[in-house]
């Protein structure tokens, strides 16, 4: 396999962003194309394993061939030292992890939006053939404007045997793997449909479906424990909401939705669904009109029988003796405060008639 070397001191490296048992990460600059990209240099470990090397610059290659607004863009591969590096898109923003941990739990309405742009992302790296394998918290980027951005495209297919097994990853790693994948069998791309919808699960939530010690102690819980529901533990969250992201946690994988595609459908279904009951809550301004004329309704009858009943009384406390007319009712225009103000006023003034 011909690899085109590139000298990686083209990008002046600014500051550490992350470090993990895989990679480090940092913030640099492209000193040829004058922009800021991140630069992920793959643990030297790992990159002492020549077969493993090359199946991970192969992943990052066709990674490289995605292009998509959800997806952290992959401009440059190739090696220094031996030691392979990518340049990636630089995403200004929080992880999703930074973003439950300051949180908590979103808004069903804003974890839906979260996951369809997931979704969109994912479905596009389907159809060129790519399964992601490690769809979680920290792996998805959230900039100021809210675009949810997938990272590490070429990166979890080529260490999916290491990293679930290496000591300081599983718990970090396993509480978002489909069970198949936990159990070793073949992955496809339902899998990351289960950890998508994994994902989402905690956002409206708190936390993931599941939560285990190790790797054995999760395959013990898929296969005999049942996930809570979500509304047990976020009653706010509508039904069809919940029965999206309990669809796509299905523990086999023919039972979840088809697709990335599919799964967008029944999130965004949920989310119109909620957007319908949000408005019908709000009752149009002719329908409040009409409420506040029949509410003014029965006080302008009250004032009016008042009048009727006063004015007896006093025909009858004179009995024949002549009187003279009194001065009509004040006019009921104005604020209800000005009715009463006036009609107590007139009343005042005939009630003393001698």
């Amino acid at each position: 396999m011909w690899i085109v070397r590139r000298p990686i001191e083209r990008y002046r490296r600014i500051k550490l962003l992350g470090h993990g048992g895989m990679a480090t990460v940092e913030l640099a600059h492209d000193t040829e194309l004058d922009r800021p990209v991140a630069l992920k240099l793959l643990a030297e470990n790992l990159a002492a394993d020549d077969e493993f090397k090359h199946r991970f610059l192969r992943e990052a290659r066709l990674a490289a061939r995605l292009s998509h607004p959800n997806i952290v863009g992959v401009y440059d591969v190739s090696e220094d030292e031996g030691r392979p590096y990518i340049v990636m898109e630089y995403v200004e923003g929080e992880t999703l992890s930074d973003v439950l941990q300051r949180r908590g739990k979103l808004e069903p309405e804003e974890a839906a939006e979260l996951g369809r742009q997931a979704c969109a992302g994912l479905e596009t790296a389907h159809r060129a053939g790519l399964v992601h394998r490690d769809i979680k918290p920290q792996n998805l980027l959230v900039t100021p404007s809210g675009t949810l951005k997938i990272a590490d495209f070429g990166i979890a297919r080529s260490v999916d045997g290491t990293r679930l097994t290496e000591a300081g990853t599983v718990l970090g790693t396993a509480a978002y793997v489909a069970p198949e994948q936990a159990a070793g069998e073949d992955v496809g791309l339902a899998a990351d449909v289960y950890s998508l919808g994994a994902v989402v699960y905690e956002l409206l939530t708190g936390r993931p479906p599941y939560e285990a010690q190790s790797l054995v102690d999760l395959v013990t819980r898929q296969r005999e424990a049942s996930i809570t529901p979500v509304r047990e533990l976020a009653p706010d969250v509508p039904a069809s909401l919940e029965d999206a992201v309990m669809h796509a946690l299905a523990r086999t994988p023919g039972y979840r939705p088809s697709s990335a595609a599919a799964f967008s459908g029944e999130l965004g279904g949920a989310a119109t669904a909620m957007t319908k009951v949000d408005r019908s809550q709000a009752p149009p301004r002719r329908l409040l009109r009409g409420r506040r004329r029949r509410a003014a309704l029965p006080v302008v009858i009250a004032l009016a029988a008042l009048v009727l009943v006063v004015g007896l009384a006093l025909a009858f406390h004179h009995g024949s003796k002549r009187m003279p007319a009194p001065s009509p009712p004040p006019s009921l225009t104005g604020t209800r405060v000005h009715q009463a103000h006036a009609f107590a006023t007139w009343l005042r003034a005939h009630a003393t008639a001698k």
